[in-house]
């Protein structure tokens, strides 16, 4: 999904509110962290959910309802709630990273994004409180890390790039696998940051060019393509299609993007 016209609203408000949903995330999510007061269950998927995450959609779903009630929620565990013919729409991963935060590993985040059903994402915000990091981004707002303006970086060949790749089972399945070893063969330095943080790290230009999984949901992608396109950098599913809206996603700083065209399969 792309924007289209003018972008509608206040936005600075809107990615206010959202710093603050995050503010509200954060103190449920690090204190189960720090704690380790949480059970984990796992979905049909296998994969993990904790009541951390529940928790946390359920605070967030319910400070929109006050501060929003016009608005829809989508959210990785709770589905669709609030208002569903509303063209506003926030979309919620409580907790990106959850075998992460499970396993005691602070690489993990919670992922807020706005999304107008004409203009596309909006606004975004990454906040990883373990580590002490947020990034936040909103259309025509440029892109932030921990309050300081951030852009991708200028590394126009590949021989010169860092990248991250994250290898699943979903890459072996469209006999793709082989193409992303030549890829980290090609770079100067290769890595699997994984998750949210890849993309962050592009955004940030520490890292070039990022490969996520296969079998990725709109909350796993809407929040951190607004504050890698306001970084300056490029993001878009494995077709080349700049979407928040697909089980794929690439990230990169736009100058080294045609490397991964051998992953359309």
């Amino acid at each position: 999904m792309t924007t289209a016209g003018a972008v509608p609203a206040d936005l600075a408000g809107e990615l206010d509110l959202a710093l603050r949903l995050a503010d509200l995330a954060d103190a449920i999510t690090l204190a189960h962290d720090q704690h380790r007061s949480f059970q984990v269950d796992w979905k049909a998927n296998r994969t993990e959910v904790t009541d951390a995450d529940r928790e946390c959609e359920t605070a967030i779903a319910g400070m929109l309802a006050t501060e929003r009630p016009g608005h829809g929620l989508f959210g990785e565990e709770h589905g669709l709630v609030g208002d569903h013919t509303s063209p506003w729409r926030w979309i919620v991963d409580p907790i990106d990273g959850t075998s992460n935060f499970v396993r005691g590993i602070p690489v993990w985040a919670t992922l807020v994004c706005l999304t107008h059903a004409e203009h596309g994402a909006l606004v975004g915000v990454v906040s990883a409180p373990a580590m002490g990091r947020r990034w936040w981004a909103g259309r025509g707002l440029g892109a932030y890390a921990d309050g300081r303006r951030c852009r991708v970086s200028t590394v126009s060949d590949i021989a010169e790039a860092q990248v991250s790749v994250t290898f699943d089972p979903g890459w072996d399945r469209l006999g793709l696998t082989g193409e992303l070893v030549r890829l980290q063969q090609r770079a100067y330095r290769a890595r699997g940051f994984g998750d949210f943080w890849q993309h962050m790290l592009v955004a940030e230009g520490a890292v070039d060019l990022a490969v996520d999984a296969v079998g990725l949901s709109d909350y796993d992608l809407a929040a951190v393509m607004v504050v890698v396109e306001e970084a300056g950098g490029t993001f878009t599913d494995r077709h080349g299609v700049v979407t928040y809206q697909s089980d794929t996603a690439i990230s990169s700083n736009g100058l080294l993007h045609h490397e991964v065209a051998a992953l359309a399969g």
